[in-house]
């Protein structure tokens, strides 16, 4: 189907291109959410009389958007989870988790800003895109912890998971050795090819 964009699209086009899509795309999306029109003669004249008006209104909602942003940009928020000792949570953190966090930090934003690729599924830092108008997106940090503790290590650059890892295999160690396993062990050196006699 080919429509007529009345705003930016990612990966489809900007405003008043006409651009040829899957007719659900058009149908499901763009149409009901008046970000296209569909491409006839009586929708292209409608367009082109309104197009000043259209880009004036898009030039305001961008131009609020940059200042939101700035409120935005950079903002940190802590999630704090369950998960296994190999850092898998049980579950996973949402859009809804992220949206409910920013707004606590004032962020005041919907579920339809947050670009989330996929669910986050284990403990660790993570950028999240946040798309406040078509043209202006930000990066937000979300540092998913099983204890504040944890999520201010993280915040350092610590990953907990691997300083877990090494304290455990430490502690064997030191359990071993206390147990007089490690007294007796002889370690025999290699023999060189000429040594053999």
């Amino acid at each position: 189907m080919q429509i007529i964009l009345l705003e930016r699209v990612e990966k489809l086009g900007t405003i008043g291109d006409v651009v040829t899509v899957k007719d659900g795309y058009a149908r499901n999306f763009l149409l009901p959410n008046k970000k296209a029109l569909r491409a006839n003669e009586a929708n292209r004249k409608v367009f082109e009389a309104n197009r000043a008006k259209i880009e004036a209104d898009n030039a305001s909602r961008r131009g609020e958007a940059e200042v939101h942003a700035k409120d935005v940009e950079g903002k940190s928020v802590v999630l704090i989870r369950a998960s296994s000792n190999s850092g898998q949570l049980y579950g996973s953190v949402s859009v809804r988790d992220i949206v409910d966090a920013l707004n606590a930090d004032g962020a005041n934003l919907s579920k339809a800003m947050i670009v989330l690729e996929r669910p986050i599924k284990t403990i660790g830092v993570f950028d999240v895109r946040v798309q406040l108008h078509p043209e202006v997106a930000v990066t937000v940090k979300v540092n998913v912890a099983r204890s504040p503790d944890e999520a201010e290590q993280q915040a350092q650059g610590v990953d907990v998971i691997a300083a877990m890892f090494e304290e455990d295999v430490a502690a064997a160690a030191e359990i071993d050795f206390e147990a007089g396993n490690g007294e007796d062990l002889e370690v025999e050196a290699p023999a060189a090819d000429g040594d053999e006699a």
